[in-house]
């Protein structure tokens, strides 16, 4: 199982937000490149980027910052936020991220993430946000009435790599996660799931790792990180444990 630390770009730098509001900011460093060197040097492979303000405009916004995290460390790259066209897409990838997240495309453009996902074998993933346990999407602005079971069986036989699922009541509120219901989710679909949202101690990412066989096969996590409530070591260390007997 792999753990993300999340880098959320507003404004150029790492921000953490609470449930999705983007008024509800706290900034924890203003230096992007800085922050992705830190979770290098704790032992992480991989960082899940969004860009915050492009997922709003439906753009690249911060692009900038992007790029300069992409040159400065080795780690593997997952990006979302405002990529919605094949252009960006194609663009990302051959910038030397590794994986793109598409969200608000997989609901109005669902051909466009097929499309991507066959040319792009492993390499595309479907960022579902959950409000009520219906998709929100236009970063989080704009609830739906597609549920998440729905939405995500649209892409299993396609080559998707994973499911991005983010609790957005839980997301940034340090309230812990609903281990259970996420493994809901992930043994209802064919895609390996991510969990984001909510993930504020050891215990939670325990009880998620607790949940893998039922298809949870990562765990996103930012506040917590940044505060110190979550040790990184000590964290990776339970992911690469064997389970008890």
């Amino acid at each position: 199982m792999i753990l993300f630390p999340a880098i959320d770009l507003k404004d150029g730098a790492c921000v953490r937000l609470v449930r999705g509001d983007m008024a509800s900011v706290t900034v924890f460093n203003r230096d992007p490149v800085a922050q992705a060197r830190q979770f290098a040097a704790a032992g992480f492979a991989w960082l899940h980027v969004v860009d915050l303000d492009g997922a709003v405009a439906g753009g690249s916004v911060n692009g900038a910052a992007v790029a300069a995290i992409r040159n400065a460390v080795d780690l593997r790259i997952q990006l979302g936020g405002g990529v919605r066209d094949r252009a960006a897409i194609d663009q990302w990838l051959a910038l030397g991220i590794d994986r793109v997240v598409l969200g608000t495309a997989a609901l109005r453009d669902p051909g466009l993430v097929r499309g991507a996902a066959v040319d792009h074998p492993s390499r595309i993933l479907v960022g579902i946000d959950v409000r009520d346990g219906y998709a929100a999407v236009g970063g989080w602005t704009e609830p739906t009435e597609l549920g998440v079971i729905e939405l995500a069986r649209r892409f299993e036989d396609c080559g998707v790599a994973a499911i991005v699922y983010t609790d957005i009541a839980r997301d940034g509120a340090l309230v812990g996660v609903d281990a259970n219901a996420v493994a809901d989710v992930a043994r209802q679909i064919k895609i390996p799931l991510i969990a984001s949202g909510g993930v504020s101690s050891l215990d939670d990412i325990a009880a998620l790792k607790a949940r893998e066989a039922d298809g949870i096969a990562g765990i996103i996590c930012g506040r917590a990180l940044y505060d110190g409530r979550i040790d990184p070591a000590e964290a990776l260390r339970l992911l690469t444990e064997a389970p008890p007997c």
